[in-house]
């Protein structure tokens, strides 16, 4: 007999928690060693046990799912990544696969898809929700940028929230335009400091607002 894929799950709720172990343990290969309720017990536990998946949430308190995921490259790089998260967002999704995640599934269909998932990155295959299949698959009309603007590296999301900072809007106010969780918009804000090379909450505001006009 195959010995059985060894996971953690990390999720701040706990019955999230519950009905994932549930889930995952009808399949007898599958095997729940662990839980966690925010990422710095996440990744305590994962550079403990060094499990085969990590079933990770993208908002968690104390450290995020990305942050767990930076820190696990580094502690248990042979863990592979399964995030969770209520977002549709493609440049959330895109954030999650350069951080090297096999798994990305949407929470509203995480317990029709876990086991799957888990089958599939357990082999090494990438899975996705279908929804962000779907979405990914959507023909979308590309966006003209001058290719001399100091943000045409940035995604269409990073732009509107480049905007909205420029406006002096915090990441709670932008969030709740967006319809985004707060958390997401700090990934973002992340990201864009990364792009234009800028450091620094008060540097990333300067630039938004001398580049106001552009974005």
């Amino acid at each position: 007999m195959a010995e059985r894929i060894r996971i953690v799950i990390a999720d701040d709720h706990p019955v999230v928690r519950k009905g994932l172990r549930m889930t995952i343990e009808e399949d007898p290969e599958l095997e729940v060693i662990g839980e966690a309720g925010d990422g710095a017990a996440a990744v305590d536990l994962i550079r403990k046990l060094r499990p085969d998946v990590a079933v990770l949430d993208v908002d968690m308190p104390k450290l995020d799912g990305f942050g767990v995921a930076r820190e696990i490259s580094r502690l248990a790089p042979a863990t592979h990544i399964i995030f969770l998260t209520l977002h549709t967002d493609e440049d959330l999704f895109r954030a999650a696969l350069d951080l090297g995640a096999k798994g990305y599934i949407l929470k509203d269909s995480a317990m029709q898809e876990i086991v799957a998932a888990i089958r599939a990155v357990g082999a090494g295959q990438p899975f996705l929700s279908s929804a962000i299949t779907a979405r990914l698959l959507q023909k979308r009309e590309p966006e003209a940028v001058r290719p001399d603007t100091p943000t045409s590296g940035l995604t269409p999301t990073e732009r509107r929230i480049l905007a909205l900072i420029a406006d002096g809007l915090s990441s709670k106010e932008i969030g709740a335009q967006l319809s985004i969780h707060y958390r997401t918009v700090e990934n973002h804000r992340t990201n864009i400091c990364r792009k234009l090379g800028v450091e620094g909450a008060h540097a990333l505001l300067r630039f938004a607002l001398q580049n106001k006009e552009k974005l």
